[in-house]
């Protein structure tokens, strides 16, 4: 059930029902739930529990970063509880509010709140990108490939370091060219854009592209598949939007982290939570849809790749711990 779209200021608590108080919530980022994405697995997350237990919850989309704190007040002052937020983007009001709903559960996905009633979810995107490039690099005919960043901020440089320095492991030689949609939040949803850096790369060589840009990737993943090269999907498994064509997703269980909140309720639990390659918190879309572009020597190579650093044999560099990346 949407609530509103778009939110309207100040109207949120006259439109619900007394019956939804004590539900869980969940407020998506900007794009959108059904940005095949993101947001969109969080929204299968939301529904594998409402398939589950016959609950149900709340949901609402923003559409501007000046509606972030109030969507937030509101679910707090009709009881919604545990209320769950995608993106690093919710995290400074978050912040701010918490303290003043002291018995409401709050989960934040892509980044950390250090608050009392405040769990922050977190993954380790730099590995899943890492086999990404490993992938990248012994698909690619002409040595160069490409990653396109949404907006231009240290959570996405987590996946393009990761993937570069994936890249380089395999093929020391590779050019990784780089590109961000920009600097603000409408980055994350400007297909044309995503298109036009494609286009872009291609002319210098790129033979395979990475997306990590949220529905400007969809932009992204089209434009490498009418251009006739390679593309890597994000977040979701988006094999399946360009069969034969996408060489993999990067897949992040932020479904997961949605269902296990709303699973917990009101017990959720505060603190850190760290989703990575050894807890299948990130991982690489493997199916029907790519399963003609996986070679043997490809699946070996990820396959080493994936127990080298989940044993520590590998380091892949955390760019929001280090803002240098080593590979670049």
């Amino acid at each position: 059930m949407s609530l509103m779209k778009p939110l309207l200021t100040g109207t949120l608590l006259s439109l619900l029902p007394v019956s939804v108080l004590a539900d869980p919530a969940l407020i998506f980022d900007i794009g959108g739930k059904f940005d095949k994405s993101f947001n969109e697995s969080a929204y299968r997350g939301a529904e594998r529990w409402k398939a589950e237990t016959g609950g149900s919850y709340k949901e609402l989309d923003i559409r501007s970063e000046a509606q972030r704190e109030d969507a937030l007040r509101q679910l707090a002052q009709i009881s919604a509880n545990p209320i769950v937020m995608t993106g690093f983007a919710f995290g400074e009001v978050l912040n701010k509010i918490a303290p003043d709903y002291p018995q409401t559960k709050f989960v934040i996905i892509d980044t950390t709140v250090d608050q009392p009633n405040v769990q922050s979810v977190t993954f380790a995107e730099q590995e899943g990108s890492y086999l990404a490039g490993v992938l990248a690099a012994r698909a690619s005919k002409s040595g160069t490939v490409g990653f396109i960043g949404g907006m231009d901020v240290p959570l996405i440089h987590k996946f393009e370091c990761g993937y570069a320095q994936g890249v380089k492991a395999t093929d020391p030689e590779a050019e990784v060219l780089i590109n961000y949609t920009g600097t603000t939040a409408a980055a994350w949803n400007d297909p044309v854009k995503g298109g036009e850096l494609v286009r872009a790369q291609i002319s210098k060589g790129a033979d395979v592209v990475y997306a990590a840009a949220g529905a400007t990737g969809i932009g992204v993943l089209d434009t490498a598949a009418k251009e006739g090269i390679l593309s890597i999907g994000v977040d979701s498994n988006q094999n399946h939007l360009h069969p034969g064509q996408v060489l993999t997703s990067v897949v992040k269980a932020v479904d997961e982290s949605v269902y296990l909140a709303f699973k917990a309720g009101v017990e959720v639990e505060p603190g850190m939570k760290l989703m990575d390659l050894a807890s299948g918190g990130v991982s690489l879309a493997m199916d029907e849809n790519n399963r003609d572009l996986i070679t043997e020597e490809m699946t070996a190579a990820v396959e080493a790749a994936t127990q080298a650093i989940v044993s520590g044999a590998i380091q892949v560099h955390d760019y929001s711990t280090d803002d240098t990346c080593p590979v670049e």
